[in-house]
């Protein structure tokens, strides 16, 4: 049975009294549900979890659908956001649910009421409050319910089954509430990633998934790289000589970052590594997705923000643990001004902590992210954003390659220097603003002005080992670099029919400048600019000290990059049936980009590239639990890179299909997702092998298909997973330079991940949890000639927490086992970003919500 907005007369009337029987037709007064406290048991927030809480927004509920179960039923609320959690209680037979900050605003009516959905259930409301509240009642005949809500991106699940009047002993024994979604459990159902829109997970012909906070809290993750672990497919290749993440989806590597759904398109990655604290969820779409413009065919990282709270919200975090690890935070929101209209929220953070390698100074961060709300109508809304990350930090350009393996030297060992560091800088500032012109059309406009900078001290540089005497060339230089990128989106998107098929129609534009410059000094007249040393002679490392007043710029075609692009995309959403829906969409790319030379300012090559992108998708659901889906896009990537010449190569293209199936194995608290691959990249910038530095040339194509599954959810209350598995065949398939069939630089074949927790429910010993996980990378090439390997490793992390009222601590253990092992390798010449991951570590906290 599917009904939406069915409508039966319902009598309202404050005072009357709840008349419950077991007759199946019965007309109910709900008032007293709200009215009357006395045998009512009311589920405190914090018992459900002290984490979730309300979004800042007033949300419209713009549909209901009420669908029969094996058990009872679901009832589905469509939103314009993510519902706050509701409030529940209990009187008598009847279970309510008061959602706060919410609106109700159906097409045909002004209340949502059903009689006998199902055997053993009176009726169902969904009605307005005064003070933007929504009432959901639920009203059993011979029990209350026993109900199941789970909060989303677009809305509310509640599932609901008659209780048992035998079996129950106290009205609240009949209530279950598992407040799930972006704050609390391991499932989340909806995201806008995919598709610039609102969209369940279910109704996406593309595989993404979503690692929500609970997973990084559980893990106690500080770094993007952990919390991507979790995700199949996706490839940990380096730090880019401190200058940020490099990350391979799918076997292509440079995976582009997006946060709240912005692209920032910087050049090479020259980025402050991103900050976990401010995060919401990380999600991984995976494929070619031509509705951002500028993305890898493996796919992308978008990284979702916290936003304000509508109910003051105060949490304060100390982390602390081995290698003089200290990480003191702080995330407090809530309204600004009486009326609720001006919300806020502040996150904020030191860190501090020692490499395990053999260097001088130790990890410093400061962070902090002020972001502001106003709801300046039920309708429109202006939230203001910033984010500032300062760090510094150890220069590390990793160990070295000897014969087809990782040079047999300790773990610890630098090779650029014991004092070199790098200092970055990033800011991030902007603003979102969105108007719902109804309760189907919207416009949404977002500007985000980014700024990076990286300064290296005077190092080392590697440049060639001699592996018949272990001498390592090096040249005494430093670097600096900036990026200032400025992107504006502006789209509209609305819901209408053509006869009985149902369209969400996107459309937008965006406008992006990337400006980007690097300078480079040293001084080739001095006599010890050239630092050979022995890698097997630990005492032998230093490198003679220059001052800075001693160094010049050394290279005059060092060239500055502008890039402006502008991207006009349309989208459809079809749903052609109640269980066929189709995705359609075309993107338009105008892309032009000049180099300059930093030294001298003149123009040293320009070049204008266009490009069109399809996308088409479709999902079969033949049962509710099961999507299949298949789809088909391309992908555009202008080049920033230069030939020796100094000319911007052609732009890379892609292409890939994949065909996979999603599925509830339980249902909406277990999902899996299954995918087959293939895409196909060309025009890919690599290292010039006869000037890797500073030169780069088009290997021509690469390839890469497989399976990736991923696993998430909770199999039992308390028993939470998500796991993973991909196998990847990454090769290339046309070149002039490096062998067809070789494998793509740092992908491995196979990968696998799994992490688990158990939280005791009841008795003595509730809130006491333990977690589990296992990490294990196959072998992988580290470079496209495939000179060198870095071989597989299987990592152990342990757990185990407590929560107690507002109290949260923990206790993690990643390494368990202490085991040695190359985090990554990225291709490059042999003598760098060839990376040895972290020994044992040890991270504890405690944590108080009030």
């Amino acid at each position: 049975m599917k009904q939406l907005c069915n409508s039966i007369p319902l009598s309202v009337g404050l005072g009357t009294a709840v008349l419950i029987a077991a007759q199946p037709a019965l007309a109910i007064d709900l008032a007293p549900l709200k009215a009357v406290e006395t045998n009512a048991k009311t589920t405190e927030p914090a018992a459900i979890e002290s984490t979730a809480v309300a979004q800042a927004d007033v949300v419209v509920i713009t549909s209901i659908q009420l669908e029969e179960t094996v058990q009872g039923f679901t009832l589905q609320l469509e939103t314009s956001n993510e519902l706050p959690i509701p409030q529940t209680s209990i009187t008598g037979n009847g279970l309510t649910a008061d959602i706060p900050n919410a609106i109700l605003r159906l097409a045909e009516t002004e209340e949502f009421q059903i009689s006998d959905p199902v055997a053993g259930i009176a009726l169902v409301t969904v009605i307005n409050l005064p003070n933007n509240q929504v009432q959901i009642a639920i009203i059993g005949t011979d029990a209350p319910p026993v109900v199941n809500l789970i909060t989303g991106a677009t809305g509310l699940t509640v599932s609901a089954q008659p209780g048992d009047a035998v079996t129950q002993t106290a009205a609240d024994d009949s209530l279950r509430i598992v407040v799930t979604g972006e704050q609390a459990g391991y499932l989340v159902s909806d995201t806008s990633t995919a598709t610039r829109t609102n969209t369940p997970l279910r109704d996406i012909p593309q595989s993404i998934q979503v690692i929500p906070r609970q997973i990084i809290d559980d893990q106690q993750a500080i770094g993007l790289e952990e919390v991507l672990d979790n995700a199949a497919g996706v490839t940990f290749l380096g730090n880019n000589d401190g200058r940020g993440l490099d990350i391979s989806i799918r076997g292509f590597d440079n995976a582009p970052v997006l946060r709240d759904g912005v692209l920032l398109p910087f050049f090479g990655g020259d980025a402050a590594e991103p900050e976990l604290a401010n995060l919401e969820r990380v999600d991984v779409l995976r494929g070619p997705v031509s509705v951002y413009g500028q993305a890898e065919p493996g796919g992308v990282i978008n990284l979702v923000t916290k936003k304000p709270l509508a109910e003051p919200y105060y949490n304060l975090q100390f982390q602390g643990g081995n290698r003089g690890f200290i990480s003191p935070s702080v995330d407090i929101s809530g309204p600004v001004t009486e009326d609720g209209r001006l919300l806020y929220r502040l996150n904020a953070l030191y860190r501090r902590e020692d490499s395990f390698r053999d260097v001088d100074s130790d990890f410093e961060r400061f962070f902090i992210a002020p972001t502001l709300t106003w709801l300046i109508s039920d309708r429109t809304d202006l939230t203001l954003n910033l984010e500032y990350t300062k760090d510094n930090e150890p220069l590390d350009f990793g160990t070295l390659a000897f014969g087809d393996g990782i040079a047999d030297i300790s773990p610890e060992r630098v090779l650029t220097g014991s004092e070199a560091t790098v200092e970055q800088d990033y800011l991030n500032v902007g603003y979102t603003l969105e108007h719902r012109f109804s309760d189907n059309w919207s416009l949404q406009n977002q500007f985000r002005y980014t700024s990076s900078s990286y300064d290296y001290s005077i190092f080392a540089a590697p440049l060639f080992l001699d592996e018949s005497t272990g001498i390592l060339d090096r040249f005494v230089v430093d670097q600096f670099g900036e990026t200032d990128t400025y992107s504006l989106y502006t789209n509209a998107q609305g819901k209408f029919k053509t006869g009985s098929v149902q369209h969400r129609l996107l459309f937008g534009i965006d406008l992006n400048r990337v400006e980007d410059e690097t300078i480079t000094r040293s001084n080739f007249e001095q006599e010890d600019f050239f630092s050979p040393i022995n890698i097997f002679e630990p005492d032998d490392l230093a490198f003679p000290r220059f001052s800075d007043d001693s160094l010049v710029d050394i290279f005059d075609d060092s060239p500055a990059t502008r890039r402006d692009q502008l991207g006009i995309y349309l989208q459809d959403q079809i749903d052609i049936l109640d269980n066929l829906i189709l995705v359609a969409g075309l993107r338009y790319d105008l892309v032009d980009q000049e180099t300059t030379l930093v030294v001298t300012g003149e123009e040293a090559s320009e070049q204008q590239e266009e490009a069109l992108t399809p996308r088409i998708g479709i999902v079969y659901q033949p049962i509710e639990p099961i999507s299949l889906y298949a789809n088909y896009s391309r992908s555009f990537v202008p080049n920033s890179a230069t030939d020796t010449d100094g000319q911007l190569l052609e732009p890379e293209e892609g292409e890939g299909f994949e065909v996979g199936i999603r599925g509830e194995i339980i249902e909406n608290r277990l999902a899996v997702n299954l995918a087959y691959f293939d895409i196909t990249k060309q025009n890919v910038a690599t290292d010039d092998p006869n000037d890797p530095f500073f030169a780069s040339i088009a290997t021509g194509e690469q390839r890469s298909r497989g399976v990736d599954v991923n696993l998430t959810g909770e199999i039992l209350p308390g028993w939470n997973m998500v796991a993973s598995y991909a196998y990847i065949d990454a090769e290339i398939t046309e070149d002039n330079t490096f062998p067809v069939g070789n494998r793509l630089s740092g992908v491995p074949e196979q990968s696998a991940s799994l992490w688990t927790t158990y939280e005791i429910q009841s008795g003595d010993l509730q809130g006491l949890g333990f977690g589990l996980g296992v990490n294990f990378v196959d072998e992988r090439q580290g470079d496209l000639s495939n000179s060198f390997q870095a071989d597989s490793y299987f990592l152990t992390n342990a757990a185990v927490f407590y929560r107690r009222n507002n109290w949260q601590a923990r206790l993690n253990i990643d390494n368990l086992f202490d085991i040695d092992f190359i985090e990554s390798v990225s291709n490059s010449d042999r003598t760098r970003r060839i990376y040895p991951g972290d020994p044992l570590t040890v991270r504890a906290s405690v944590s108080y919500t009030f």
